[in-house]
């Protein structure tokens, strides 16, 4: 059975940076994309980052140059770098994998980030 944990999620002030973990288990992760999506009170879930197994990187527009996500597969880890954060990046975060980042197959439970001064 696979599972995912995120872990790393916090309150932050609006500037300050902090970095998600996403640990998973029960799958071969090496073989998927893994990567972060994130919902707010009232919006449609939106992608965050992914990171196929060939070590492509795909951002949402309002990430892109602020976060950064990186893997280690003998660990079965994903991580999300987030620098410069705003009010805006307010959200549950959910790790997710697949076979496509557009389609993820798996998810975390999520783990809530909360920028404010």
């Amino acid at each position: 059975q696979v599972q995912l944990v995120e872990s790393g999620g916090g309150l932050v002030q609006p500037g300050g940076s902090l970095t998600l973990s996403c640990a998973g288990s029960g799958g071969i992760f090496r073989l998927y994309t893994m990567g972060w999506y994130r919902q707010s009170p009232g919006k449609q879930r939106e992608l965050v980052a992914g990171l196929t197994r060939n070590g492509i990187t795909n951002y949402g527009d309002s990430v892109r140059g602020r976060f950064t996500i990186s893997r280690d597969n003998t660990k079965n880890t994903v991580w999300l770098q987030m620098n410069s954060l705003q009010p805006e990046d307010t959200a549950v975060y959910y790790c997710c994998s697949g076979i496509r980042i557009e389609n993820p197959t798996h998810w975390g439970q999520g783990t809530q980030v909360t920028v404010s001064s």
